[in-house]
Parts: structure tokens; sequence; C-alpha cells
């Protein structure tokens, strides 16, 4: 029963206060303030310069100590008899494959050249740039603020007062 009772007032209630009335004003600005940004912009430039670089021809291949070692133990295995035999053989590959290795070596002589290098670096400036006005007024004594991209001289109310 109680529920009953509570419905119709609460409908009551809300048909009362839907009553409303909207006016447009206007107030005059009394303070326009600039509001600036900080902009930093990045503008790329390249540093170069020369520089002289060595080159070797030598490609540090074991191919010339490879062949030297075997060449050595062939012959050192020719020399030998006996149980010598082993031992003029290990020390045939060990002869020879220093001797392959030099022989390999002696022909590469460094060069140099002078070659371009450039880096890409940035140079930073920063500004400040303006990006609107906070325009300033008061209307029945509450201060109003409104953000524009110009300065304003009055600034337009739209007011509704609901019942």
């Amino acid at each position: 029963m109680k529920k009953l009772i509570l419905i119709p007032c609460l409908f009551l209630g809300l048909t009362l206060s839907a009553e409303s009335i909207s006016y447009s004003d206007s107030v005059n600005v009394i303070s326009s303030e600039p509001i600036f940004k900080t902009v930093t912009t990045r503008t790329p430039y390249q540093e170069c310069w020369d520089e002289e670089v060595t080159t070797s021809s030598s490609d540090n291949s074991p191919i010339g100590a490879l062949i030297g070692g075997v060449a050595g133990g062939i012959l050192g295995n020719q020399v030998g008899g006996g149980s010598g035999k082993t031992a003029a053989t290990v020390g045939g590959a060990i002869v020879g494959t220093l001797v392959g290795d030099n022989l390999s070596k002696r022909g590469n002589t460094p060069s140099s050249s002078m070659q371009r290098r450039c880096v890409t670096k940035y140079q930073e400036k920063s500004a400040e740039k303006l990006v609107g006005y906070k325009n300033i007024a008061t209307y029945k004594g509450k201060t109003i603020t409104k953000y524009s991209n110009r300065q304003l001289d009055t600034i337009h109310l739209s007011i509704s007062v609901h019942y």
C-alpha cells in the first residue's frame, strides 16, 4: 500500500519542477591575457670530415699455412727413417706451416685512402608561440573565463533557470 502512494507523489513532484526559463545576455570583458606555449624545433644538419683509412689486402686465410704444413710433412716423411721418421714428419709439418704462413703474408702491403665520414646532428631552437587568449568577465558576482584565439570585447551568455 505504501508503494502505491509513493509513486504518485514522485510523479507530482517531477511535474511541478519541470518549468524553466532561458535567455541570452552578454558581459563586457574586463581583461584578456595572452597564452603562450614553448615550441621547440629540431633542424638536422650534417657534420662531415675526410679521414685516412688504412686497408690491408691480407685476407688472413690459413690456406698458406695449411699447404706449407702438408708439404713440410711430406718432405719430412721422405727424409727420416725408423722412429726418426715420425719426428722428421712432425718437424717438417711445423716448419712447413711457418714457412707457408710467412709466404702467404709476404705480398700483402697495407694501403691507405681518404674516405668521407659524416654524422647527422640536430640544432634545437625554442620559441614562445601565441596560442590564444584567456578572456575574463564577471556576471552577477561570478567570474567567467572564456578561451579563444583572439581578444574578445564581450562574452555572450546563454542562461537557463530551472524551477
